[in-house]
């Protein structure tokens, strides 16, 4: 083992500190700085959740847990062998952090505060412990490996010397963003937006912005993507657990074709048509002198069973006995099969999620280094990899974060 380590972080956020705890926890004697360009720390912890923060997931399966990446599921099954979702909840245990799952929510894991500055304060107070150095509003540049093995590089021009760094920016939303990874000699797959939601301007059904659906089946017409969950209509198109799987599966298929592109709604979510017609059928047979818009079988809201009766050229005054064959059929496959056109997305500003980073054929899955540059690791989202929502982005920070820390110390490189 070495002493004296010199690590310099690069990136104040999720993985930045958290990598430069697991440095400290496992090489007490490393002086450790974190570089942050900006005048904001641990920015997207802050935010996330819409300000609880969603730490993890509560699937404590590795097999399960690794099913939520659309990318880097080969390094994540190797890295939550050795740091997985149980080990986050144990690691904020010990720290007295109280966490809560909530089984009904996806096993989104948030602390009992449901205030992200818990987590903030967390992680601030053991950097402060551990005499973790902190720089802020400062610029990284001409970062070049030296004769001895050892880094050098200017932060806000001033010149450093650091034995291991790691690297923690983040994702950038565009490849110019990481011209300097690649002139370190570092392979960068093209940064794509990666959880988005879906923009509509020609359908009406953005009136009912609000409405949200527990379990729908959505998929995009003419390709094998679908995806299941709950979906929120917005004022600009459709938002949800659904449709946010469906950007991050579908993130390179739908930049592909300019995010112009149709999708198909069973609003019933399991469904299929004969059970409907079943449905639809008793129901008939059972309130045929009530008005259809005043009886709404299904458990979805009544301002979309209105909205699906008008858009199915159903009269407002038809009664149930009155419903034809026709008019059945036309309302089934509504209910089924409803298309709407995608005509563009809207991502989430500081919760920005993209695909593409490091090429993951370019790091040891067991250390988190380089294998073009020796000494030079990598945690978070930088590397190409993402997950859905529920937490699973943050684990893979975590998970990532902590190999890299506790290995930036191991003299023997294996690769």
């Amino acid at each position: 083992m070495v002493k004296n380590l010199r690590v310099g972080i690069i990136g104040g956020g999720a993985a930045g500190f958290f990598s430069a705890l697991s440095v400290k926890e496992h090489f007490p004697n490393a002086e450790v700085t974190i570089y942050e360009k900006s005048n904001k720390l641990l920015a997207k912890v802050k935010i996330s959740g819409g300000g609880r923060c969603n730490v993890t997931n509560g699937r404590l399966d590795n097999k399960e847990l690794v099913q939520n990446y659309p990318r880097g599921e080969k390094l994540l099954r190797k890295g939550f062998e050795q740091f997985n979702a149980k080990s986050t909840l144990d690691w904020f245990s010990k720290r007295g952090v109280e966490l809560v799952t909530y089984p009904d929510n996806n096993f989104c894991v948030f602390p009992k505060s449901n205030d992200s500055q818990t987590i903030i304060d967390c992680f601030l107070r053991d950097a402060k412990r551990l005499n973790i150095e902190i720089q802020m509003q400062t610029t990284i540049s001409q970062i070049s490996k030296k004769d001895d093995g050892t880094f050098g590089f200017l932060a806000n021009n001033r010149p450093v010397v650091a034995d291991k760094i790691i690297i923690a920016t983040g994702g950038s939303p565009k490849l110019e963003g990481m011209a300097w990874l690649q002139e370190l000699g570092c392979e960068v797959v093209e940064p794509l937006p990666s959880l988005f939601t879906f923009n509509m301007p020609q359908e009406s059904i953005r009136e009912f912005m609000g409405v949200s659906v527990d379990y729908v089946h959505v998929r995009i017409e003419s390709t094998k993507l679908s995806a299941k969950g709950s979906l929120l209509v917005t004022h600009w198109g459709m938002s949800g657990p659904a449709i946010l799987k469906l950007s991050a599966w579908g993130a390179r298929i739908l930049a592909d074709k300019n995010y112009d592109f149709a999708i198909l709604v069973n609003w019933l979510g399991e469904v299929k048509e004969e059970e409907l017609r079943i449905k639809l059928r008793e129901t008939a047979e059972q309130h045929g002198s009530k008005l259809m818009v005043n009886l709404n079988p299904f458990q979805f809201p009544n301002r979309l069973w209105h909205f699906f009766i008008e858009k199915a050229g159903i009269s407002l005054q038809c009664r149930w006995k009155e419903l034809g064959s026709k008019t059945s059929n036309k309302l089934i496959n509504l209910l089924v099969n409803d298309r709407y056109v995608v005509s563009g997305k809207t991502t989430f500003k500081e919760e920005f999620v993209t695909t593409g980073g490091i090429a993951l054929n370019q790091i040891n899955f067991q250390t988190m280094e380089s294998k073009a540059v020796e000494g030079l690791f990598f945690a978070g989202e930088v590397m190409d990899i993402d997950g859905i929502t529920g937490g699973f982005n943050f684990q893979a920070a975590w998970t990532t974060a902590w190999i890299a820390g506790k290995s930036v110390g191991i003299k023997n490189r294996e690769i």
